[in-house]
């Protein structure tokens, strides 16, 4: 009987429903896996279900009955794939789930960024209102987004549709170049160079996967280009941006405002970097849940379901 483990079972909410294969089975549970447990919890198994939980060349020397390593996720860097595929280990990710909730996820807090939401609701339960005497008060700036220029990193299906909803706010789109286009390439492929993406972006809003090509995408170099102090929204991976380079942005009035739904480690130090970012007003911080509306988790687990029936029967899908 095919023995598949889940290492990380409570990264899906407890109210969304795992369907089972239709193929005879042993399922196992556990809701979170220690590194130097993941090796023991599949040293039988058959297939691996993780979203976080790292596959390294350690953990296949220890699983050797491994064939599948299913990602719970569209981001796939917690796994080896160098080492998967020298084990002949099939790897799969989800793809598409998430087509809806990161995008709107992006706009609540460009919204909210834009639109001070926070600081006023902080001010009226402060009894500001009452203070100010009149119907409204003016202590923060409101901006619409209606003319704004949106900048997007990714050009994928969730970066393509943060573009349309951009473009229903009555925003210009525009994507940048990718890390390995010259001017020219980028051109041709409709894409912005990066020196004048910076220049022109009202809000960037990363959308890539992170490579060691894009780690540290936005640094203290493509900061000093941003001459329209954009707000910076990453529901991407947190090491995309070089947190104290955004630090020294957000002082030096680079940078107006961020929206962050990802840390380079989850969850963060309480001492870490992103919690000091999160104190500050111009900042909003999310615990990683861009992706977790209930509708995304319920298409993620269905689609883990056919994952696993077509290595099952020997036509997988989304192989990485």
């Amino acid at each position: 009987m095919t023995r598949i483990v889940f290492l990380d079972r409570a990264t899906i909410a407890p109210q969304i429903a795992l369907p089972r294969p239709a193929f005879a089975h042993e399922w196992v549970n556990h809701d979170h896996t220690a590194p130097d447990q993941t090796g023991a919890r599949l040293a039988t198994a058959k297939i691996a279900i993780t979203n976080k939980v790292r596959i390294t060349e350690d953990v296949l020397r220890a699983a050797p009955d491994l064939e599948l390593v299913a990602v719970a996720a569209t981001g796939y860097d917690c796994v080896d794939l160098d080492a998967c595929a020298a084990r002949g280990v099939v790897v799969c990710n989800i793809r598409g789930y998430s087509i809806n909730t990161v995008p709107e996820h992006v706009f609540a807090l460009l919204l909210g960024l834009r639109r001070n939401i926070s600081a006023y609701a902080r001010d009226v339960q402060n009894g500001r209102w009452q203070a100010a005497g009149q119907f409204c008060f003016f202590d923060h700036p409101i901006r619409d987004l209606s003319g704004a220029v949106m900048g997007i990193v990714g050009h994928g299906a969730i970066g393509t549709r943060v573009g349309a909803l951009a473009q229903a706010f009555g925003m210009e789109v525009i994507y940048a170049a990718r890390p390995d286009q010259n001017d020219h390439e980028a051109a041709q492929a409709g894409r912005v160079a990066w020196p004048d993406f910076c220049a022109r972006a009202d809000v960037i809003s990363l959308h890539c996967p992170l490579t060691p090509a894009t780690k540290g995408l936005l640094d203290r170099a493509r900061f000093a280009q941003m001459t329209r102090r954009p707000i910076i929204v990453n529901t991407a991976r947190g090491a995309l941006i070089d947190l104290p380079a955004l630090r020294d942005a957000l002082a030096a009035g680079q940078v107006s405002a961020a929206g962050l739904d990802v840390a380079c480690h989850e969850p963060p130090h309480p001492d870490d970097l992103l919690m000091e970012l999160a104190r500050d007003p111009r900042v909003i911080v999310t615990p990683h849940v861009a992706w977790a509306s209930d509708e995304a988790q319920t298409a993620l687990c269905q689609q883990m379901t056919q994952v696993l029936e077509g290595f099952m029967a020997g036509t997988p899908i989304n192989r990485l």
